[in-house]
């Protein structure tokens, strides 16, 4: 489909399409009981639909592949916490920001040799890293020292850790807060200076400013609402609200 007219094909066809990652927790996490998606994104999809008078379809996606369905026409908008990075900017477009994160490391309660954030870039240590996240980009240009492995299957950076073949892996701030609930072994490390601060936005095609306004107009209506706000604190994510 032509990006151009995106919005009344959204109307005339009744139903917003929306590519979700449905493993990321507080954001949109499948809940394995009921295998519903809860979190942040999974209510605003369903706000948003709401808002536009159409009907919500989930489309599942991941971080390596959310452009490419957006290119090819397989959903309207991506929104799952997208990182906004050059990279990726190269290819969608993205709305003004509403979460911000900076990045955390996972190891375990009994790994002396990681207490601080500083220990991870050493020699002999393993980070891991979910490939093509914006942490992957972080840890091959600031870390010298530790090896850095890069893994595709979600869940296949705390198994790595906690198997022992790898040290730690960097992460988000709500993946860190998933890692707390559900994970007794896990330790978060928390830089004692924010590390690579991203604005987390939804990203649409490029070539269409009116669904990109539409989308902007969401985003701050949200905001001025409170429904970001509320949202997010029963999903524990206040912290890392944009509220401009």
């Amino acid at each position: 489909m032509a990006a151009e007219g995106r919005l009344q094909k959204i109307s005339e066809g009744k139903q917003l399409r929306v590519c979700s990652w449905p493993d990321y927790y507080a954001i949109s996490f499948r809940n394995p009981r009921t295998g519903r998606l809860e979190g942040l994104d999974a209510e605003l999809a369903q706000a948003f639909a709401g808002d536009l008078g159409v009907q919500l379809t989930v489309v599942e996606s991941s971080f390596p592949q959310f452009a490419d369905d957006l290119l090819t026409d397989r959903c309207d908008i991506g929104m799952f916490a997208i990182g906004v990075t050059p990279a990726r900017t190269q290819r969608v477009s993205f709305s003004q920001p509403y979460l911000r994160s900076g990045i955390h490391a996972v190891t375990t309660q009994t790994n002396d040799g990681i207490r601080r954030w500083e220990d991870l870039d050493r020699a002999g240590n393993v980070v891991v890293v979910q490939r093509d996240t914006y942490m992957d980009g972080y840890a091959r240009a600031a870390m010298k020292a530790a090896r850095i492995v890069a893994v595709n299957r979600p869940q296949e950076r705390e198994e790595e850790v906690q198997s022992g073949r790898a040290d730690a892996f960097l992460t988000d701030y709500p993946y860190g807060q998933r890692m707390l609930a559900f994970h007794p072994w896990a330790r978060l490390i928390v830089p004692d200076v924010p590390v690579q601060p991203t604005p987390y936005a939804y990203a649409v095609a490029p070539g269409d400013a009116a669904w990109l306004e539409r989308v902007n107009a969401f985003v701050t209506a949200i905001k001025a609402d409170g429904r970001l706000e509320s949202i997010a604190a029963r999903y524990n994510l206040t912290p890392i609200v944009v509220r401009d």
